[in-house]
């Protein structure tokens, strides 16, 4: 393959899956509060879990399953990129993960766009599982659009399809503002926490002066993390880097603060699997950096900025603090809303069936 892509195979040593069970036979659980979730995550839920992970779950079988897919790599000025690339023969889509996410979000959802005549890839985000840390400072969702752009003219899509939802809305947004001539539509599930549409529109609605200040009591109640996360990122990580137990307690908890079913949506071995990508390629600390970045670089538009690409919006119900449609038609042009029937943050995870109808709702006649 050309434009320097070179298939990739998932191929974790020995000695890194017995230092892992090592490292989760020796953990060092706090006292149980009998608390259940209310104060973060369920400690009796993390020690079964562990003990699943240290002597009942099999790296080696979930291992040859993402082998299964159709992996690769490509360095893309200076950055070195995972992604699937699934042909369907159609439309090329372009799908893109957040945080504590990964491409394995989309396990569900490839195959039914596929299925649907699209040609899909999903790129794990700079510092993400297979793909790379950045080796510089400076790499947030504006310059990863950027790369994007660039990985697509690789794999021979002049234009193409842009779908994400929480950093891969981010991306996704960046993409439309920075390469607009690229991109036939944009289908978010999710809108930037950072958004901010032109200072110069006329005053927000009372609903969306009413949404604005929910969103403002939801990162007081519930953004601890975020905060740590854009601010002092290297901190935390050396825990997640060191420490499996509590990579997996950190993201756990917001798979199932997050979701609208936690344990319908995901099995144990769906979440094992899923840290597994962060702890055997060690980004638990290069992914949280992405929020330093952001905050560095907002998704904030200037004067006269909007979205002018097409825009699709899917809100699934359990996604809040969600904007109201009029505050996100400030910033993007809008062609489809859908009120989801069901399902929370990690929407191809959770409803891929409900997505992938959308998403070909939306595409059709776009070709």
């Amino acid at each position: 393959m050309g434009s320097g892509v070179q298939p990739f195979t998932v191929q974790i040593p020995d000695q890194v899956l017995e230092d892992l069970r090592d490292r989760l036979r020796r953990t060092r659980f706090p006292p149980a509060a009998g608390t259940g979730w209310e104060r973060g995550v369920d400690l009796d839920w993390l020690r079964a879990a562990v003990r699943r992970w240290a002597d009942g779950y099999d790296w080696r079988a979930a291992e040859r399953e993402i082998n299964r897919w159709p992996n690769y790599r490509v360095e893309i000025d200076g950055a070195e990129i995972h992604f699937v690339h699934a042909r369907g023969g159609g439309l090329p889509l372009l799908v893109t993960h957040g945080w504590p996410g990964s491409f394995l979000e989309m396990q569900r959802l490839v195959p039914l766009l596929v299925e649907a005549g699209f040609d899909v890839v999903v790129p794990s985000l700079p510092g993400y599982g297979f793909s790379a840390p950045p080796a510089r400072p400076g790499v947030n969702c504006a310059v990863t659009a950027d790369l994007w752009a660039e990985l697509m003219s690789r794999l021979g899509y002049a234009r193409f399809g842009a779908q994400g939802g929480d950093m891969g809305a981010q991306v996704s947004t960046w993409l439309a503002l920075r390469h607009p001539e690229r991109l036939l539509g944009l289908h978010l599930n999710y809108i930037p926490g950072s958004y901010k549409p032109d200072p110069t529109l006329p005053p927000p609605s009372d609903e969306e002066r009413a949404y604005l200040a929910e969103a403002d009591a939801w990162v007081l109640a519930e953004g601890g993390y975020s905060h740590q996360q854009r601010t002092r990122p290297d901190t935390l990580g050396v825990g997640l880097d060191d420490s499996p137990a509590g990579l997996l307690a950190w993201i756990a908890e917001k798979l199932r603060g997050w979701s609208a079913d936690f344990e319908r949506s995901f099995t144990l071995d769906d979440v094992l699997t899923h840290v597994m990508v962060y702890w055997v390629t060690r980004t638990g600390t290069s992914s949280v950096r992405l929020y330093l970045e952001n905050k560095l670089r907002p998704v904030h538009f200037a004067a006269g900025e909007r979205v002018r690409v097409p825009t699709a919006i899917a809100r699934f119900p359990q996604e809040a603090p969600f904007p109201p449609l009029s505050f996100i038609r400030r910033g993007y042009d809008v062609e489809r809303y859908t009120e989801m029937p069901r399902g929370g943050h990690f929407a191809a995870w959770e409803e891929p069936e409900l997505l992938a109808a959308d998403l070909r709702a939306f595409f059709a006649g776009r070709r």
